[in-house]
């Protein structure tokens, strides 16, 4: 493929001189362009991504625990055995990244995981699903922050929040599809060509993931600057709005390791961590809901049927919340309210055995925790949005710390606490309230670093002025971060709080 350059000078300085209608006009059928070739795909493969990986809590009811043996913590430990393997790769993957294709980087990993998935419908004990689920953490990790890197090096702050939940949706649905996939092989395939009906769930799903993901090469575009189906006017229009907007400049490239050094500097990024690792602690539930559903003692398929609408909920939540967040064009409070009525699900889960309650319950969980995720993931990209170096190791930084909850929350879950799992909803409820503690903290020192930016744009036009600028208006704010480096943001760019 013939290397596509990056737009010009005179072609920016085009874009900025252009009519402000005409601007309008064209930049509404960029935007439209970039999501029919993005997003359809983005949703695809986060759906394949969370069923591969969630397929094990539906096997569980399909009596995968039964047939390997399973004693004790060893299914609680396959679940977390995954997100060892998961949280290796994803700050090198998000590195990486930025230095190659993500058109071809990102399906490739797709495929080779879906290859894995398949391989748990051969395994005959513990050893065999520990394996074959650390390998699977292991190829799965490069997607999810990669994705997020691809959105944010697409998307403008106004309308990544939306976009990062409709993404997000895709990983809620899988919930839903989920359960009415197993429900369907459940009551189809089982004892089928002497194959257990949660061997046919792997083969079945994996085979989906494989093909979805050679179609993806063909369709996922790579940079702003790169992608050889924009035009040169419309790669120059996606770069200047980046520019002009969020403070970015990917078309610049710095040192991988300077973009990890910044990022691990940064204090937003440790507390944008903090607010995510909260979130992921409580919404570990969801490798236990069909666990949950199951004490309600329905029958397999009706087990598996009532997964679906707590998940179906829960995406129409997130999607209004994040529609809501981007329009009023505020972060905190989307994530504050959501998780309020989430520690109120793990009160009354922790509260009461009342089927309707429980299952009431459940509904007010996943939508809490999941409805305003991700809103605290489009604050990330928001937050942090140059250099691109840095935003990529922060994605990965923050959703790798936000992934050790996966590791030691499963062993909250053990079969011994069922049915009401109390100490796993008192903790939750307690994950909540930190969430929302960190989350007002982190608005109050953006404020501040809103005030900072207001006094140094102040004095920057100043100095401007005093050079002799008819029309002071400093095209760029120079600051000194922590850490020492000098971070460069776009005239106007405040934080989003």
């Amino acid at each position: 493929m013939a290397r596509i350059s990056p737009p010009t000078l005179e072609e920016l300085d085009a874009i900025s001189t252009m009519d402000p209608l005409e601007y309008k006009i064209k930049q509404k059928k960029l935007v439209r362009r970039i999501d029919m070739r993005l997003m359809p795909c983005l949703i695809l493969m986060i759906v394949m991504n969370y069923l591969d990986r969630n397929a094990l809590a539906n096997a569980r009811i399909q009596g995968l625990d039964v047939d390997l043996g399973l004693k004790g913590n060893q299914f609680n430990t396959a679940i977390s055995v995954l997100f060892a393997g998961y949280i290796a790769l994803q700050i090198p993957s998000n590195a990486f990244i930025t230095r190659t294709r993500p058109s071809v980087y990102l399906p490739t990993c797709m495929i080779i995981w879906g290859i894995v998935s398949t391989c748990t419908a051969a395994v005959q004990n513990f050893t065999g699903l520990v394996l074959v689920r650390f390998f699977l953490g292991f190829v799965e990790a490069p997607y999810f922050p990669g994705a997020l890197f691809l959105l944010s090096s697409w998307y403008t702050r106004e309308e990544l929040a939306l976009r990062t939940s409709i993404l997000y949706a895709g990983s809620l649905l899988a919930g839903g599809f989920g359960g009415l996939i197993g429900a369907g092989v459940e009551s189809g395939l089982d004892g089928n060509l002497g194959l257990e009906s949660w061997r046919w769930l792997f083969i079945i799903e994996g085979s989906i993931t494989i093909f979805i993901a050679i179609c993806a090469i063909f369709v996922i575009p790579d940079f702003p600057h790169t992608t050889a189906w924009l035009s040169p006017e419309e790669r120059a229009m996606a770069t200047k709005r980046l520019q002009d907007t969020s403070g970015s400049h990917d078309t610049e490239r710095g040192s991988i390791f300077s973009g990890v050094k910044m990022a691990v500097l940064d204090y937003k990024v440790w507390l944008l961590a903090l607010i995510i690792i909260t979130k992921t602690s409580a919404g570990a539930v969801t490798s236990f809901i069909p666990t949950l559903v199951k004490t309600f003692g329905y029958s397999k398929v009706q087990t598996l049927l009532l997964v679906a609408p707590p998940y179906v909920f829960a995406t129409l939540v997130a999607l209004s919340v994040s529609y809501s967040s981007d329009k009023r064009g505020e972060r905190a409070f989307h994530i504050m309210v959501p998780m309020f009525f989430g520690m109120v699900g793990f009160v009354i889960a922790a509260a009461t055995q009342v089927l309707a309650a429980r299952y009431l319950a459940i509904f007010l969980m996943l939508a809490g925790v999941y409805g305003s995720y991700n809103v605290a993931l489009a604050w990330i990209s928001s937050t942090l949005p140059r250099p691109v170096e840095k935003r990529a190791a922060a994605i990965a930084l923050v959703n790798t710390i936000g992934n050790f909850a996966q590791i030691y929350s499963p062993y909250m879950y053990p079969k011994s606490d069922g049915p009401r799992y109390l100490v796993a909803m008192i903790c939750n409820a307690i994950f909540c309230t930190l969430c929302i503690l960190t989350t007002l903290t982190l608005r109050h020192l953006l404020k501040h670093e809103n005030t900072k930016l207001d006094v140094l744009e102040a004095q920057q036009n100043a100095e401007m002025g005093e050079m002799g600028k008819s029309k002071p208006s400093v095209e760029e704010i120079v600051d000194v971060a922590r850490g020492g480096g000098v971070v460069v943001l776009s005239g106007g760019f405040r934080y989003r709080l």
